[in-house]
């Protein structure tokens, strides 16, 4: 049997949504990231938010940036039922896919996005439309299926438990990335000193391996046990080299992408307070960093 060429008409009418939606792609898409914390499941969103607004009538639609936010999101609350259920077995610290070099347009950092996979799906998506795209709260309310006394107390609640995550200040980039580069000079060298030096006391690093590589199970806390694993990290880093690739920002935040001796990507981003690391974040899941090749 074969496939019936699409007609003129069908072409056409394709066309004319594609023409009405790209333009607003790049935002649809950082709204499903942010939502999700994965490039992969953010691009399949926002691709079937596309395929509705092909088959909708078009004409009717005053808005379109308001419909297919709202239509992004609700696709994005379905994801999440099924993403808490697989962030429940993931082997290991979970972090977000690193997104390399793009300069966030809001605060929302690594830190942030981590506190937001605290918050129900609700309070996420009330706190991200209003507080971060600045959408108002009739629409939020519309677009999450509350009303608006509601969608106020969801965002109200999610400001509570995030406002310790979202900077208290913004670091000078150049400043960000020196410490960064400092950072990656220092832990590959075995330079411990040096590395001790940037550390703050109460430091802590995550890595996501996500079984896949080899990466610490559990959080390491305080400046000790963080001192120690890098001491044994660079006595592997003299053996297997590791390779810089580039320093810039990840998440929003100063860090450096290396290509390890097993020949796969790795992220670093460092959370930087009153000018020392208080956060390392690290990721080594392949499969978070595919979208990097």
């Amino acid at each position: 049997m074969t496939a019936t060429a699409p007609s003129r008409a069908d072409a056409a009418d394709a066309a004319d949504a594609a023409a009405s939606f790209d333009p607003l792609r790049p935002l649809l898409t950082r709204v499903a990231y942010r939502m999700l914390g994965s490039v992969a499941d953010a691009e399949d969103v926002v691709q079937d938010a596309f395929i509705r607004w092909l088959g909708a009538d078009r004409a009717a639609v005053h808005e379109p940036a308001a419909f297919l936010r709202r239509t992004v999101t609700r696709l994005c609350l379905d994801q999440l039922k099924s993403a808490r259920v697989r962030r429940e077995t993931y082997v290991g610290p979970w972090l977000p896919d690193p997104i390399v070099g793009e300069e966030p347009d809001d605060d929302v950092t690594l830190p942030l996005m981590l506190a937001l996979e605290r918050l129900s799906p609700l309070e996420r998506a009330a706190f991200l439309l209003h507080d971060v795209f600045g959408v108002g709260f009739d629409e939020v309310a519309a677009t999450i299926g509350r009303d608006a006394v509601a969608t106020r107390q969801l965002a109200t609640r999610a400001r509570a438990h995030v406002r310790d995550a979202r900077p208290r200040y913004r670091l000078e980039r150049e400043r960000g990335l020196e410490i960064a580069s400092a950072f990656f000079a220092a832990s590959r060298s075995g330079d411990m000193s040096a590395l001790g030096n940037l550390l703050a006391a109460d430091v802590g690093m995550w890595s996501d391996g996500g079984g896949k590589r080899p990466a610490a199970m559990q959080p390491v806390l305080g400046f000790n046990l963080v001192m120690r694993v890098h001491r044994s990290l660079a006595v592997l880093f003299g053996k297997y080299a590791s390779t810089l690739v580039e320093v810039g920002t990840i998440n929003g935040l100063p860090g450096f992408v290396t290509r390890e001796a097993d020949g796969e990507y790795q992220t670093t981003a460092l959370e930087i307070e009153d000018g020392l690391v208080v956060g390392i974040y690290v990721v080594r899941n392949p499969d978070k960093l595919r979208h990097m090749h």
